[in-house]
């Protein structure tokens, strides 16, 4: 049997160097001696092991075999402790030997809490065992024996203790299990009437079995909670089948999902709660729902909470109605009023400025874990060797690890043979020259698409014959719909005709075309929101119908996804199998989706001003989504034929959900709050020139109030009014990005001197070990030199 690398290396002391030298940190003989010591004084008289350990002391010193010398080319007392130090210093150890360690564990522990020991014996007559030669394989009576001091140890430790030293112990987890099964003890049992009966006893263990209980009702209720989200097991599946580029995009709606959520939260707590505590006096009765509602918005759907004018402007806990002068009411003594347009400009804007805050820092983690490393060398032997978890025994946790790390291995391997073929010169120029005319078809055709929503949405203003009809108002957002749906159909043929050598760059490119496209459309449908549609509708609620307009495209654009999920993947997936007689499926367009997720997103951020509750319709919106495209994915997509790591696509990701998207809703509900007039007959900002004057009232109302409140004042004009403070909080998040991605580019610096370093550490252990004349390599990788040491 192979023994440990510490015992090889182990010199037996003398009784002459036992005061002199300390313990070493390899000398793992002096645990076993210490052990055995203590159940000699636990089992035997003083006398009779003396005799013993005499008899032991003949033996050892007649035979001579139980110790092992040192060989004659030692080692230094450096290169020693480094190897002791080493996970190849256990190797050989037997189960008692483990045991024997951590029972000496335990007791140091109990001796620093001052519990008492396990019998009431002398310290002082314990001698010194490391003279004698223990055996290293005790047989299985000692084995128990020492098992079940360790089991009484354990017992006297604390919970948090005890399962710390268990999950530190190098046994299997039977044994682990086996042990904390034994070590657990009732806690209603008082010490010294363990062994006696009685009302404390069947009190202790009714209790401990109410805690039993209640904690297995805890556990069962997580597990029950995880199995409900519906990225738990089937983000892990889609992860081993179609690997990290297909699963960034279930990642990634699980991030607007959490978004979503948040912004949602502030705007029930704040605008839709309060409003529907108190709600407002309808201005006549209440329509007849027809079911068309749930598709266009209008109808019984306009006078709810759903919508901007349902919402008053008056102060929602006074006994007054709403004024129709516009005055506001005169405030109880002892209070301040919930002032409704307040508390609705002022919420959407802390919402805003918390997914601000939220979506930087998102980013900037995600740009930190991605481009952390900053390489793949070297991960090819740790990804084969080193990936399984061992504590995996469900045969489909296993089926799916297997999945996992057969993929990944896929990816890493078509990324390095990416760098192994680099293109020719001719290449090069006939591929820049497909990519020029391929970008100028893509920006024609956005440019295209722009002007035809345009010249319609015009068309659709001159004819109010139209207008009046509720089913016309989805002709706008079905044609924009289906331009959506058409056109990154043709960004995808044109780019199958581009040699591309790299996925990901692909990816990368089919993503700036169809941004491109979603941006030209929005820019044209924010104009003619808030430039045509507020001219027409000067004497109406018109952010009512911007807020439906937005709740239509919204629906719409899931409708046209459903579709395109029936007919682009199923239908092609069996026209292909049973006609065509392929095999072949189709593959999970990346690009294309997940634009259609930042593009939707977009649309919640533009709608949240005149729908407080569009972020609900969003999040329902996300949910299925998830289980319609999962399920697609799994019944008729096929892995991409040319696997790629995408280990930066999140962050790629969420740097467009950022900029392009976030960026441009803020400016758009900035221009309204600031440069639009509210409408007159709706709303909480009807008296009002614009919506941002609301804060502009109740400050002078404020002011004249009393003193108690003076410095709510003072903070609206030096915090909210002064653009230096919206100026230096935007500093301040750039500053902010900057630093973290200066940190990153340093600790990739670092990692890549520490990389350097441990290789030249690994030439120079290569040269001290191999004989005199053996070649010795010049360059040593990091995953070949961990095994080095690892077996060495």
């Amino acid at each position: 049997m192979a023994q440990p690398l510490a015992f090889i290396l182990d010199v037996p002391e003398t009784p002459g160097d036992q005061g002199s030298q300390e313990p070493s940190p390899y000398d793992e003989s002096e645990v076993h001696d210490s052990f055995h010591q203590l159940i000699q004084e636990q089992s035997q008289w003083a006398a009779q092991e003396g005799l013993e350990l005499q008899q032991r002391e003949q033996e050892a010193t007649g035979s001579g075999q139980q110790t092992l010398r040192r060989p004659e080319g030692t080692q230094s007392t450096a290169t020693l402790r480094i190897l002791a130090s080493m996970p190849s210093r256990t190797i050989g150890r037997s189960r008692g030997a483990i045991i024997s360690q951590y029972y000496s564990r335990t007791v140091q522990l109990r001796r620093r809490s001052s519990r008492p020991l396990l019998g009431n014996f002398v310290l002082s007559a314990r001698p010194s065992l490391r003279l004698y030669d223990l055996e290293l394989d005790p047989t299985a009576r000692e084995e128990e024996e020492k098992q079940s001091l360790l089991v009484k140890e354990l017992q006297s430790l604390a919970v948090a203790q005890r399962d710390h030293m268990l999950r530190g112990m190098p046994l299997s987890l039977a044994e682990k299990r086996s042990l904390r099964e034994k070590s657990r003890t009732p806690r209603g049992k008082w010490r010294g009437q363990q062994g006696s009966g009685g009302v404390c006893s069947c009190c202790g263990r009714l209790r401990y079995a109410c805690v039993l209980a209640l904690h297995s009702l805890g556990l069962a209720l997580l597990s029950g909670l995880q199995a409900l989200t519906p990225w738990r097991y089937a983000l892990k599946r889609i992860g081993g089948q179609f690997g990290s580029s297909v699963l960034s995009y279930f990642l990634f709606l699980k991030t607007l999902l959490a978004f979503n959520a948040l912004l949602q939260l502030l705007l029930v707590a704040f605008i839709v709660g309060p409003q529907v505590a108190f709600p407002p006096a309808l201005p006549g009765p209440a329509p007849i729902c027809t079911g068309l509602e749930l598709l266009t918005g209008a109808g019984c759907f306009t006078h709810t909470v759903m919508f901007y004018g349902h919402y008053g402007n008056a102060t929602l806990n006074q006994p007054c109605g709403s004024p129709l002068d516009g005055s506001q009411c005169t405030p109880r003594a002892g209070g301040l009023p919930y002032n409704m347009p307040l508390a609705y400009l002022y919420t959407v804007g802390a919402g805003f400025f918390i997914t601000c805050i939220t979506l930087v820092y998102s980013m900037a983690h995600s740009f930190g874990e991605s481009y952390r490393v900053g390489s793949t060398s070297g991960i090819h032997a740790i990804t084969v060797f080193c990936s399984w978890d061992y504590k995996v025994t469900q045969k489909r946790a296993s089926r799916l690890q297997q999945d996992n790390i057969r993929t990944r291995l896929k990816e890493l391997l078509a990324e390095w043979q990416l760098r192994q073929s680099p293109r020719s010169v001719c290449g090069r120029l006939r591929q820049a020259a497909a990519l020029g005319l391929a970008w100028l078809l893509c920006l024609g055709t956005a440019l295209g698409c722009a002007v035809a929503i345009h010249v319609f949405s015009e068309f659709l203003i001159q004819s109010p014959e139209a207008a009046g009809q509720e089913a016309a108002l989805l002709v706008l957002p079905l044609v924009v719909g289906l331009l959506n749906l058409g056109a990154p159909y043709l960004c995808r043929v044109l780019a199958a005709l581009e040699p591309h050598d790299s996925p990901v760059l692909e990816v990368y490119v089919a993503i700036c075309r169809n941004l491109i496209l979603k941006l030209a459309i929005l820019g044209t449908l924010c104009y003619h929101w808030l430039g045509r549609r507020v001219a027409v509708l000067q004497d109406q609620c018109w952010e009512d119908f911007v807020g439906q307009e937005l709740y239509r495209f919204l629906v719409m654009d899931f409708v046209l996804m459903l579709l395109d999920t029936l007919f682009g993947e199923l239908v092609w997936r069996i026209i292909s199998e049973k006609k065509l007689k392929r095999r072949r499926k189709p593959e999970f367009d990346i690009a294309r989706n997940v634009l259609e997720l930042i593009y939707g997103q977009t649309l919640t951020w533009l709608g949240v001003l005149f729908s407080p509750l569009l972020p609900a319709v969003q999040i329902i919106k996300l949910l299925l989504v998830f289980y319609v495209k999962k399920t697609s994915l799994l019944a008729n997509c096929q892995a991409p034929r040319r696997p790629w790591l995408a280990s930066h696509m999140s962050t790629i990701f969420l740097t467009l959900l950022c900029f392009p998207a976030f960026l441009g809703a803020a400016i758009f509900l900035c221009y309204a709050v600031w440069q639009v007039k509210p409408s007159s007959t709706c709303g909480p900002f009807r008296t009002l020139d614009s919506m941002y004057e609301a804060g502009r009232v109740w400050v002078r109302y404020l002011e004249a109030a009393g003193p108690r409140v003076s410095w709510l004042p003072w903070v609206h004009r030096y915090l909210v009014e002064n653009t230096f403070f919206v100026f230096l909080v935007s500093a301040l998040l750039l500053a902010v990005i900057y630093l973290n991605i200066q940190v990153v580019r340093g600790q990739r610096r670092v990692i890549c001197l520490l990389k350097e370093q441990i290789s030249n550490a690994c030439i120079l252990l290569l040269g001290s070990a191999l004989p005199p004349g053996f070649p010795v390599p010049s360059h040593c990788g990091l995953s070949s030199c961990r095994f080095l040491l690892w077996g060495w």
